[in-house]
């Protein structure tokens, strides 16, 4: 069902992903959410993407957020494991994508569209476009990292503003607050961010993915992750790992050289 609502294009070095229910302003649901982990996944593992976008069908929202009827009959538990947990893990492994992720925002972005929004280094937003986290108006609190991403890169007070009184900002105002990096006029979204993308792509792409861990490590995005892998790549190229599997290969004491 979900491929109904969920487009996946490639152009070149870069993937988009577009969200297409804008009949509903393109509100995600379960389906919605284990197709963007799987559009992430198979970005992640295709060597020839350098940029991928996110953005959303429709002249009115970019996304109005989780589906109201998809969480609504859910019991406690099932909230908390299926839609919460689930949630989480997608949004965070589009945040950590190795590849710089850009929304292209046609429109508003209201709760979980906003927190979807925000797993992105680069945000353009088009002139027309809210943003606001409206889930305690319904008597909820905002559960894709609402509270916890969106402090790191918007700043709390800003959040709690949001949060506690459910205001919303026009795009005007999330350009002066620093929520999003750029406006365009309606409809310029994904051409803007296309050109941005083409600029990346053009780039040292080794160099490129590991100015964004740093940058993440910075932001604690993933830090332990980053360290890791920047220092495990590190060790690959020396002539100590050859040391190494060359000694377990041939079943005998390695004979490293002084450093």
């Amino acid at each position: 069902m979900a491929e109904t609502r969920i487009r996946s294009t490639i152009e070149g070095p870069v993937a988009i992903l577009t969200l297409d229910r804008p009949e509903k302003l393109n509100a995600l649901d379960q389906d919605m959410i284990g197709a963007i982990e799987d559009w992430a996944e198979a970005t992640e593992r295709n060597k020839s993407i350098r940029v991928a976008i996110i953005t959303g069908n429709g002249e009115k929202a970019f996304s109005a957020g989780g589906d109201i009827a998809a969480w609504a009959g859910l019991d406690p538990i099932s909230f908390m494991r299926d839609w919460i947990r689930t949630g989480h893990r997608v949004f965070d492994r589009l945040a950590r994508l190795r590849q710089p992720l850009i929304a292209a925002l046609n429109g508003h972005a209201f709760g979980g569209g906003l927190e979807l929004a925000a797993t992105a280094d680069i945000i353009i937003l088009e002139e027309h476009g809210r943003m606001g986290l409206p889930e305690t108006g319904l008597a909820m609190v905002p559960g894709w990292s609402g509270t916890q991403r969106l402090v790191r890169r918007f700043g709390p007070r800003l959040v709690k503003r949001m949060t506690l009184t459910g205001e919303m900002f026009s795009a005007a105002d999330a350009l002066a607050k620093g929520m999003v990096d750029q406006i365009v006029p309606k409809g310029q979204s994904l051409g803007e961010a296309l050109r941005i993308a083409e600029k990346i792509a053009a780039r040292g792409p080794v160099a490129v993915q590991v100015a964004k861990q740093l940058v993440n490590a910075a932001e604690g995005e993933e830090q332990a992750t980053a360290l890791e892998a920047i220092a495990g790549a590190l060790v690959a190229y020396t002539d100590d790992l050859k040391e190494g599997a060359a000694s377990f290969r041939e079943k005998r004491p390695a004979l490293y050289e002084d450093r």
